[in-house]
């Protein structure tokens, strides 16, 4: 072992030298594994952590910069895999980082090209049939890829830490067309905008006051904004959450769990947060009218949330057999296929021009 480097945050690499086989590093990377996965105590508590190892060979010929990329792109086929593994680099990763090195390209340079685009899904009050605001939803038009969906770039953009700048720039966009919507249909109450914030973006110490400042450029009344967060986000760090859940609602803004109900981990402690509504998970809304059990689950989340003095809103309604279910268990808002997809802001306000007409 000649050197070991630090090179972001959770990431570091170990220089070997005078390694004859493959099976010597990977017995030297199963034993790095071993030491990490022994328990330390931090302040009374006993942690324990895994690590993903990726190993790419090289020559004296190769560059640095290209022998660290294939060990990058081996480490995140690990992770990929299941994580708290070992990959090596070879041939097929080969392609595979050639196709994300090009795309991490491409995604830098995204913002400044003005490729990204926010699309819209309504969200519904099931007791008018109006649309009471919208989701908005990021896409990235790739000159070559064409509509790029967020599930394929937004964890790459958190690796390379772009994911703040994005976020930002989704945040003033939405307020901004927000502010124009309420001016040209103006509602009772006024229209409103959910913005979805990664679990990268919301553990930084300073989003209360990036959210603050956009609210103050674009002048959108902060009751009108909505700020979703993952259950699992939130769970990820209870008391770091807590703190900045607390900072977001001094502003005044609505705050949302998003993908409610696939960890119930959070339910204990769900009366401590300041949370305004839960999003039920659509994976509970698609067998709504089919089976009993995801009905009680859907069941005992409304009620749940009345309890705490919570609204529901329903994600993934895409048939009327749904929506009538949802409507019985009085469910008060739903978005889903059933009343429209996402769409860009030209179909939004002719949505907005319509009312739908919501039976049981």
């Amino acid at each position: 072992m000649q050197a070991i480097a630090h090179l972001r945050e959770d990431e570091f690499s170990i220089l070997l030298e005078r390694v004859q086989t493959m099976g010597e590093a990977i017995a030297i990377a199963e034993k790095v594994q071993q030491v990490f996965a022994t328990p330390f105590n931090l302040n009374g508590q006993d942690l324990f952590l895994t690590v993903s190892i990726g190993i790419a060979a090289g020559t004296a010929h190769d560059q640095p910069d290209d022998l660290l990329h294939n060990a990058y792109s081996a480490m995140h086929q690990a992770k990929t895999l299941g994580k708290a593994r070992c990959e090596l680099f070879d041939a097929e990763l080969r392609v595979k980082a050639t196709s994300r090195l090009r795309l991490e390209t491409d995604l830098r340079m995204a913002l400044a090209r003005q490729e990204f685009q926010l699309y819209y899904q309504p969200i519904v009050f099931l007791a008018t049939g109006k649309i009471s605001g919208f989701e908005a939803l990021i896409r990235w038009r790739h000159p070559q890829r064409g509509l790029v969906l967020p599930t394929k770039f937004i964890p790459l953009a958190e690796e390379m830490g772009l994911v703040s700048r994005i976020s930002q720039w989704v945040l003033y966009q939405a307020c901004s067309q927000l502010r124009q919507w309420q001016q040209q249909f103006p509602t009772k109450p006024p229209l409103t905008v959910s913005v979805n914030l990664s679990a990268q973006q919301f553990t930084k110490s300073d989003l209360p006051q990036q959210i603050q400042q956009i609210l103050q450029q674009t002048e959108v009344d902060p009751g009108s904004l909505r700020i979703e967060i993952t259950e699992s986000a939130i769970m990820q760090s209870l008391e770091t959450a807590t703190a900045v859940l607390e900072q977001l609602k001094t502003l005044g803004v609505q705050l949302y769990v998003d993908d409610f109900g696939t960890g119930y981990s959070s339910l204990s402690y769900l009366h401590r947060l300041p949370i305004d509504k839960l999003k039920i998970d659509r994976s509970f809304i698609t067998r709504i009218d089919s089976e009993a059990e995801q009905l009680e689950i859907v069941r005992a989340i409304v009620k749940l949330a009345w309890n705490l003095g919570m609204d529901v809103i329903a994600e993934g309604v895409e048939t009327a057999p749904q929506l009538a279910q949802l409507k019985a268990l009085r469910c008060e808002y739903v978005q889903g296929y059933f009343f429209s997809k996402p769409v860009d802001r030209a179909m939004a306000e002719m949505l907005l021009c319509q009312e739908f007409m919501v039976r049981p």
